[in-house]
């Protein structure tokens, strides 16, 4: 519902590149500052943005993937009603 989630576009034997899009607008335009600053101060997430870069992922699709990551974790933290450690 975060507009997050990656569609592939494929058809027969074409195969696209994956792009995001639909969803709120909102909450995505907020997460991705919050993203961006987790990718480069939370120990965690700068590890797994580097992993992401490292291995020739378009910067983009690293920063968005940290984004979901981070959205899961929200989500998590609200379940629990715990602060993340």
């Amino acid at each position: 519902l975060a507009g997050l989630a990656p569609f592939t576009r494929q058809s027969g034997q074409w195969r696209g590149r994956s792009r995001i899009g639909g969803g709120r607008v909102v909450v995505r335009t907020a997460l991705l500052p919050a993203a961006m600053t987790a990718a480069r101060h939370n120990p965690d997430l700068k590890a797994f943005h580097s992993r992401l870069i490292q291995a020739g992922k378009p910067k983009m699709l690293a920063l968005i993937a940290v984004a979901r990551k981070l959205l899961t974790i929200l989500n998590a933290i609200i379940r629990d009603k715990k602060p993340w450690q």
